[in-house]
């Protein structure tokens, strides 16, 4: 987790299959922690073929019916399933937007808003911009995309700096 911190949480991400890996592990986190997605992270890299999308958009029952068996992952039909669906969602939108990337950071403002929290009491579960943004990706046919799943996205992947202003990682800005 430390090393996660410190080395890739927040970190602005600019590449499609790692936004699709994010957003896989962050609609398998749902009801669940981090850290237990985190310590599976390598599983689901194994079973969703590197969170290759037009690969992952292929799936069909009998490998949706493996992953259901692969115990290094959250064995949850309707998120396996999610990520599947969501793949074909974020291939269209490339085609549509050139890229997920320019798709996605757009819902966001299009840069990394740098939030200035004290305590982590202050840090919220959602905002207006992961409304907005989960109200969009929905309306595209993404599921597993509700608001406080769409908020730890954007700071997964810098879309918010949500380091503590105390955290050193704070002052590490890579705006787009």
């Amino acid at each position: 987790m430390v090393r996660y911190h410190d080395e890739e949480w927040g970190v602005p991400v600019h590449d499609d299959r790692k936004l699709f890996e994010f957003l896989v592990l962050e609609g398998a986190q749902a009801g669940l922690s981090w850290e237990t997605i985190l310590n599976k992270r390598e599983n689901y890299r194994e079973g969703f073929d590197q969170f290759d999308p037009a690969r992952v958009s292929r799936y069909d029952r009998r490998k949706i019916a493996q992953l259901m068996k692969n115990s290094g992952i959250v064995r949850n039909r309707l998120k396996i399933e999610s990520a599947v669906r969501n793949a074909r969602v974020l291939l269209r939108l490339q085609q549509e937007h050139g890229s997920f990337d320019r798709y996605i950071w757009q819902l966001a403002g299009g840069r990394t808003v740098v939030n200035q929290w004290k305590s982590r009491s202050q840090v919220p579960a959602r905002t207006s911009e992961s409304d907005t943004m989960s109200k969009a990706l929905k309306k595209e046919g993404f599921n597993f995309v509700g608001s406080t799943i769409c908020y730890a996205f954007m700071q997964a992947v810098g879309m918010v700096n949500d380091h503590l202003t105390s955290c050193f990682r704070h002052q590490i800005r890579s705006a787009r």
